[in-house]
């Protein structure tokens, strides 16, 4: 008879940890509108959209952010800063975008700013060859890469709910769908022109390579 209790008892317990499974399994897929799957995509090509701008003008404004909007519930002040922080973080992509680097003879890397006849460092007193310094000159894709990556930063500030929030606290339906495809259409856009036509220069707060 024990040994029968036995068997019962752990038949029961094995049931109870299977039961939980099963009715997972059973569970309704979630059906999601047009405007909530642009939504997720949206979320999952940020990150991507990220690695196309420079690292430290985009840490910098996921970190002021939260502080500048008042997570959202933004004043005439925060408002004010709102633009101020967003101007400069695309500023500073547009700029840095113009920049290169190369690494000297002892394994240091320097930078230097994109010009018409060459590179020109800013970190040292290094200087480079004429014929190597023209590799690095200044060209008109170098422009384009700057204007999109004023668009993908753009992009990226229409993904920030705080920002959103901040400027259109109370967006009416046509508002609201234009600020969930108009930075899903930018950032298909731009990724597109970057695989295209890929940039060949690692700035400032860019991967980098040895060259």
């Amino acid at each position: 008879m024990e040994i029968k209790v036995e068997n019962e008892t752990s038949q029961n317990l094995d049931n109870e940890e299977k039961s939980p499974l099963l009715e997972n399994l059973a569970l309704p897929e979630v059906q999601k509108n047009l405007i909530q799957k642009a939504i997720t995509q949206t979320f999952q090509s940020t990150a991507h959209l990220a690695n196309l701008l420079p690292t430290g003008s985009v840490l910098a404004f996921q970190l002021l952010s939260p502080i500048f909007t008042n997570q959202g519930e933004c004043d005439k002040i925060g408002k004010s800063l709102t633009v101020a922080l967003v101007t400069l973080c695309g500023l500073s992509c547009f700029i840095l975008s113009f920049t290169d680097s190369f690494t000297d003879k002892k394994g240091k890397i320097c930078y230097g700013f994109a010009t018409i006849r060459g590179l020109w460092i800013i970190d040292g007193s290094a200087k480079i060859p004429h014929q190597i310094a023209r590799k690095y000159r200044l060209r008109f894709i170098d422009f384009m890469h700057a204007f999109m990556s004023i668009l993908v930063f753009a992009a990226v500030a229409f993904f920030d709910q705080n920002v959103v929030n901040c400027f259109y606290p109370r967006p009416s339906d046509q508002i609201e769908e234009l600020l969930t495809a108009l930075p899903v259409a930018i950032g298909v856009i731009c990724s597109m022109f970057f695989v295209v036509f890929p940039t060949q220069r690692h700035g400032i707060g860019f991967p980098l390579i040895s060259k």
